[in-house]
């Protein structure tokens, strides 16, 4: 019954998710607290963990949750599932790209979902704070140093413009170095 769950949910997901894997996150999310699967934190952190490992976010995510609901049979299932949308989809648009190419119509559509993924990015971002408690204002040391955390990655992505993975492991050596 799991790995049925898992299958119909990560297969449902890769089909109708727009933008990626931090724009899924909100559609995991809710999978993960309707069928019990995980606590909101725990999903926090296979997140985190799936964004700084190599690969798709969304499909490093299904794997995680599958693996911690089922075990290997699990991962299996959901990375099969989540990936499986994705293959049928470039499969059956490549087989009809030149007719579909430059469609006014088909170019209206990803110009309307634009907005759209944009604001599951954000929205997921915002989810994201909230689960490790950045949006508190409680002043606590830990707190503020999360915050100062964020906003100096931020500042070293954007301004600095650092390499990602030079912000995560740096990120990470000051919070084994805070936080331990």
């Amino acid at each position: 019954m799991v790995l049925w769950e898992l299958f119909q949910t990560f297969f449902i997901m890769g089909f109708v998710s727009f933008g990626g894997g931090y724009a899924m996150i909100p559609i995991i999310e809710t999978a993960v607290t309707e069928y019990g699967w995980m606590s909101a934190e725990q999903l926090t952190n296979m997140i985190a963990i799936s964004g700084m490992s190599p690969g798709p976010v969304a499909a490093n995510t299904a794997i995680l949750i599958g693996y911690s609901t089922a075990g290997i049979s699990g991962a299996i299932v959901s990375a099969f599932a989540i990936l499986l949308p994705s293959i049928i989809l470039v499969v059956s648009v490549a087989a009809f790209f030149i007719k579909l190419d430059h469609s006014p119509v088909l170019e209206s559509i990803f110009y309307g979902l634009k907005p759209l993924v944009t604001s599951l990015i954000i929205f997921a971002a915002i989810k994201f704070a909230q689960s490790n408690h950045l949006l508190l204002l409680d002043f606590s040391f830990r707190s503020i140093s999360l915050m100062a955390l964020f906003g100096l990655s931020l500042f070293a992505l954007l301004k600095l413009k650092w390499n990602p993975l030079y912000v995560i492991v740096l990120s990470g050596l000051v919070g084994v170095t805070l936080y331990s």
